[in-house]
């Protein structure tokens, strides 16, 4: 079986243009949807079926930098045990608590934009690095750490989203 790049014809790297990955993407289902099938025999809808599955996971990890990373690693022979290993830097996990309390601090709008943008220098950076050891060093070892520090933050986002739903259901209907 091919493995997800491969499969959407692109090569294994995790600094992926996310254009180049769309494209590839419509370019393959355009030839294997269900509705392309819709008239052929019981089989080739069967084989489109699970094409057309095993492309939509395919794009669907390679589309997330931390699932790409997190697979990535997983084809290179760096068991990841993320659930399992949640060791993290001392000075990395008071910059998180740092974190959670100016998010608890955020009051409006703009307190938690002006979050969401510094997450968002943070992530590119940290992604900058993670494309860094895998792809021009093969650092996988290295590269795990900085996966698990992206993920922290990711949670970290949909904490800020989370804090924004709060103040939109807060805020009086005009």
């Amino acid at each position: 079986m091919k493995n997800h790049f491969e499969l959407l014809g692109l090569a294994p790297a995790f600094a992926l243009e996310p254009a180049l990955l769309d494209r590839a993407y419509r370019e393959i289902q355009s030839k294997i949807h269900p509705d392309r099938f819709a008239h052929a025999g019981e089989a080739e809808r069967r084989a489109s079926m699970q094409w057309t599955t095993q492309v939509n996971e395919a794009y669907r990890t390679l589309k997330s930098p931390v699932q790409r990373a997190k697979y990535l690693l997983e084809l290179n022979g760096v068991d990841v045990a993320f659930e399992t290993n949640t060791a993290m830097p001392a000075d990395f996990l008071m910059e998180q608590m740092e974190l959670r309390e100016n998010l608890e601090a955020a009051r409006d709008v703009d307190a938690l934009d002006l979050l969401q943008q510094n997450l968002l220098n943070q992530k590119q950076a940290l992604e900058a690095r993670i494309a860094d050891c895998v792809d021009a060093r093969h650092d996988y070892n290295s590269a795990s750490e900085l996966v698990r520090k992206l993920m922290f933050l990711e949670r970290f986002g949909e904490e800020i989203d989370a804090a924004h739903d709060r103040i939109d259901m807060q805020a009086p209907e005009a």
